[in-house]
Formats: C-alpha cells, sequence, structure tokens
C-alpha cells in the first residue's frame, strides 16, 4: 500500500473517564454504543482477544470460541484482571483504555473532527499490517452465524481468532487479513508520527 499523506481528516483527542470498574466489559459496551464504535482489539496477560459489537452485546473471541477445544486454549476471556490494554474501533474514531505502570487506568478518544472543532492534527496516512495466520476455521457463535475465523500460523502454530469471516480454501488456507491503521502527523523540525489509531479491517 502506498503511503499517502491525506489532509481531509482532521482529528481531535478527547479524555475519557474510566474508574476502575471490574465489569469492564458493560463499560466498553457502553463507551461503544456512545461513540458507535464496531471492533474490539485488546491485549491481556493471558493473550490476544477479539471482538465484535452486535446491538448492545459485545461479542468476544472466547465467547465464539466455546465448543471448540482448540480455539478455547487460544482465546482468553476478558476479564479487568489480567486486561493491559483495549481499543474499541470504527472507520471515525478509536477508543483506547489502558493501565500503566502504577496500575492505573486511562483511556483516550481519537476521533475525526467535526466542522468549527478545534483539530488536534489535520495530516495522516494510512498503512495495511499484516495479521499473522495462514490457515483458518470458520466459529459459529450461535446457529446462524460463521462471524470469526480462528487463524493459525503455519510455521509458529500461534492462535488467534479474529471478529470476521475469512474466505478459506482447500485445507482452510486463507490470505491473512490486514488491519488497517491511521498515523496522524505533527511538524516540528520535521513531520513525525504523533500518535496512531485502528480504522478497520482490509480482508484482501
Amino acid at each position: 500500500m502506498k503511503r499517502i499523506i491525506q489532509e481531509l481528516q482532521p482529528a481531535l483527542m478527547d479524555t475519557i473517564s474510566y474508574d476502575g470498574t471490574n465489569d469492564v466489559k458493560a463499560w466498553l459496551v457502553k463507551q461503544a454504543e456512545v461513540y458507535k464504535l464496531k471492533w474490539l482489539l485488546a491485549h491481556a496477560d493471558d493473550g490476544v482477544i477479539w471482538g465484535r459489537i452486535d446491538g448492545k452485546q459485545l461479542i468476544t473471541s472466547h465467547e465464539a470460541a466455546k465448543g471448540n477445544a482448540v480455539a478455547e486454549k487460544a482465546c482468553p476471556e476478558l476479564r479487568v484482571e489480567t486486561l493491559q490494554q483495549a481499543r474499541l474501533f470504527a472507520e471515525h474514531a478509536e477508543l483506547l483504555l489502558w493501565r500503566n505502570g502504577d496500575n492505573v487506568w486511562h483511556a483516550r478518544l481519537i476521533r475525526d473532527a467535526q466542522a468549527g472543532e478545534k483539530v488536534g492534527w489535520d495530516e495522516s496516512f494510512d498503512e495495511l499490517q499484516l495479521l499473522w495466520g495462514t490457515n483458518g476455521k470458520h466459529l459459529h457463535f450461535d446457529d446462524e452465524k460463521e462471524d470469526f475465523t480462528l487463524l493459525e500460523d503455519g510455521a509458529q502454530g500461534l492462535r488467534h481468532a479474529v471478529p470476521i469471516k475469512l474466505t478459506l480454501g482447500e485445507k482452510g488456507v486463507t490470505t491473512p487479513p490486514r488491519l488497517r491503521v491511521r498515523h496522524y502527523l505533527v511538524k516540528e523540525d520535521f513531520a513525525r508520527v504523533a500518535v496512531s489509531r485502528l480504522v478497520g479491517f482490509d480482508k484482501r
């Protein structure tokens, strides 16, 4: 993907309050509803957690993996006790929740600016980051949907379950999805990346 600096997507950052409640999942669902966010990527002490907002419900890879012994081992539960950071994101915004070295929670929202708002950044470029996994298996959250794809890296044997249905070929071989990341630039003596956020998936 060619890197093109875009000047038509000004953005700003808002500080979000999080009180450290034990029901972190309910808090994330509420934020997703308020800010119209769609996807979850979380990192915990025991692994990577993906998720998808469905109405007023957050479906995580842990829940999608139930009934599949291999997937269950690769998809930890979303718990505040083990959570390091979580990103809720969509095309227009990303909310980042993280725990610092003093065990204090912080949260911020980077979003597209509206007309008349003071802009934090007015230049950015997008980058596609390849997610590992060369073989896949669809996971059924319910009887009608195959919402997640369990990916395994052929060489490393590492697994994670992304919240999208990928096209699988013979023996589950698939083209790894890409995660679109937006980098915002600040100009000092030279242009540098000031902050980045997740935007969405690219299945190509």
